[in-house]
């Protein structure tokens, strides 16, 4: 009876310290730090393609998700203002032409016959004066005629001469044409035609869009047929060769992270395949939106840094938005 009491004693201590170790490991085990997981994401150069004139969206020629290559033309802006502005511009040039032709050309023949006609007749008159001034000469000097005669003949004779070099300036005007500044100024208008007429034109150019980089049309933003404005986004290019991850981590979890490091990440989406990826980028993100409070552990205010690492090697099922976490090993 005494052997069955210390048995029972033995087997009850023996259970009580089985309870207490198995509370002990399970205590461990809810307080045990679990390991911290640093997610990020992976991100993608994006270029947004816009015209530089207003128009109507005539033709779309990719649709979202399409693969495109640098300089393949992606979409066609008609713009009715642009080819307007064109056609006033060649009929600015062409008047411009017409202008310098006609300061190039000079007078017409008929305008240099005319003149030449109006210098012989001054001539004529010249010399019909210059006969009758001789001859009062002659008379004055025979004191036959009075003083006042003979100031009346002179004046005419002065006229006829100064009608005459006038006549003669107009002949030469005629055969030497336009003056040169009348030229230059001529030529240039025709420049600034040729100007106006380049600026249409590269605004033509601008009506079909191409695409900047090899790459795929990760959004189109308006519909055929709608109306765009000026330097308005039409569609966004994604280049799936300039790929990297992001990630925004409390700096009191950056121990032994600096550029230059290697990570080892996991992909979710990807079945968990693992790669390697080196830290090129930490800064400190803005504080409005990352500080957090840390006072009441007796600790400090952690900022939250922005941490950027580009892959060692190409993973072509990787797409921008995906879930990265960095493996602790």
């Amino acid at each position: 009876m005494e052997k069955k009491k210390n048995y029972n004693l033995l087997v009850g201590v023996a259970a009580l310290v089985v309870i207490v170790l198995l509370i002990a490991f399970v205590g461990y085990l809810v307080s045990k730090p679990r390991p911290r997981v640093i997610q990020g994401e992976a991100e993608a150069s994006e270029y947004r393609i816009s015209g530089m004139v207003p128009g109507r969206i005539e033709e779309l020629y990719v649709r979202e998700g399409q693969n495109v290559r640098k300089g393949d033309t992606v979409v066609f802006i008609d713009s009715p203002q642009v080819r307007a502005k064109l056609a006033q511009a060649r009929a600015a040039r062409a008047a411009a032409q017409a202008q310098s032709n006609k300061a190039s050309n000079g007078a017409r023949q008929e305008q240099i016959t005319g003149a030449y006609e109006l210098w012989q007749q001054a001539l004529v008159q010249e010399d019909v004066m210059k006969k009758s001034l001789d001859r009062v000469q002659r008379l004055y000097d025979q004191k036959v005629i009075a003083a006042q005669k003979y100031d009346e003949t002179k004046a005419k004779y002065d006229a006829a001469v100064a009608q005459t070099k006038a006549a003669k300036s107009q002949y030469d005007m005629a055969m030497k044409g336009a003056r040169e500044e009348d030229k230059q100024a001529a030529k240039a208008l025709v420049a600034q035609a040729d100007g106006a007429i380049q600026e249409v034109n590269s605004y033509l150019d601008e009506l079909y869009l191409t695409s900047p980089v090899d790459g795929v049309i990760s959004n189109i933003y308006p519909k055929q047929g709608e109306l765009v404005g000026t330097g308005s986004p039409i569609m966004t290019v994604t280049d799936l060769s300039d790929l990297w991850f992001t990630f925004n981590i409390r700096e009191d979890y950056l121990h032994g992270m600096n550029v230059g490091d290697e990570l080892l990440l996991s992909v979710p989406a990807l079945d968990g395949k693992r790669l390697k990826a080196v830290v090129n980028y930490m800064a400190v993100r803005e504080s409005y939106a990352t500080w957090k409070a840390t006072k009441e552990t007796d600790m400090y205010d952690a900022k939250t840094f922005e941490v950027r690492a580009v892959p060692t090697e190409n993973v072509d099922a990787l797409r921008p938005g995906m879930t990265v976490l960095v493996v602790n090993e």
